[in-house]
């Protein structure tokens, strides 16, 4: 089973996120910062990342930019962001995501992206 690390500081946006894809079959773990989504990454491998841009002590960015320098398994990560900017999308990519999604994401597109990255193909 894949395995996921949500990184988000709403408690809504990371019960969103995870009933859908726990309902797609994917196991679940969430971090509320970056600090602790970085804590996590070191100590268990993921098979994908699904973070904010915007959170208190390490946001996603920082996140990112530090799990990328790190020698641990290098899983694709998603950003998902209210920052709808190109700058913004930009940041992420330099930052090391693979990915960028404008929020509220739709349970479809989040799985579709979801799908690509981990390499899985749908009929």
């Amino acid at each position: 089973m894949k395995r996921i690390l949500i990184v988000d500081d709403a408690a809504t946006v990371r019960m969103y996120h995870r009933k859908i894809l726990v309902d797609a079959g994917y196991a679940v773990e969430e971090a509320v910062n970056g600090i602790e989504a970085l804590e996590k990454a070191i100590q268990t491998t993921f098979d994908l990342f699904v973070v904010d841009v915007n959170m208190p002590l390490l946001n996603g960015y920082g996140f990112l930019c530090e799990l990328r320098k790190q020698d641990v398994p290098q899983s694709p990560a998603i950003m998902v962001s209210t920052e709808a900017a190109d700058s913004d999308r930009t940041l992420a990519y330099q930052a090391g995501a693979n990915d960028y999604l404008i929020k509220p994401v739709k349970p479809k597109q989040l799985l579709t992206h979801v799908r690509l990255l981990l390499g899985e193909v749908r009929e």
